[in-house]
């Protein structure tokens, strides 16, 4: 029967025998660290431009209602600034809309690039370090095996 000390050597022996590859973590980290940064930059590149692109659209906006607000000499030259501010705002949220779309278009070509440039490296690092793992257990293996 095992007692307490026994079974601790045993596990002790057992990690100590195990192949740990604290470079190839550490490696692992960093990649994820700088995809993350990308990917946050991307997201904050991604929104200041839309909020440059509503801060724009809200000054349109302003400057047109301002025209449409001016005093008018004729009681129907109201009712054609109204009708020309609907229609400006039309235009308007029409250009906007696209720009906004055009973010969106290249924030996200430009996550499906990072993915997949992830996904190649983390295969790839997947590979390598599956190598060196199976390497590691044959040779703790015939360690093991020998009692050395």
């Amino acid at each position: 029967m095992l007692n307490l000390g026994d079974m601790n050597k045993l596990v002790k022996d057992v990690m100590g025998n195990f192949p740990f590859d604290t470079i190839a973590n550490g490696k692992v980290v960093k990649k994820s660290a700088s995809l993350n940064e990308k990917l946050a930059n991307l997201a904050l590149d991604a929104a200041g431009t839309s909020t440059e692109i509503s801060t724009s659209w809200a000054n349109e906006t302003f400057d047109r209602l301002r025209v449409t607000l001016e005093s008018k000499d004729e009681p129907v030259d109201y009712g054609k600034a109204m009708v020309d501010f609907w229609s400006a705002q039309t235009e308007i949220a029409t250009k906007k809309m696209v720009l906004f779309s055009d973010v969106l278009k290249k924030a996200q070509m430009e996550t499906v690039e990072f993915m997949v440039s992830a996904g190649k490296d983390m295969t790839k690092d997947a590979s390598e370090a599956l190598k060196k793992t199976t390497k590691d257990i044959d040779a703790a293996s015939k360690k093991m095996a020998t009692g050395k």
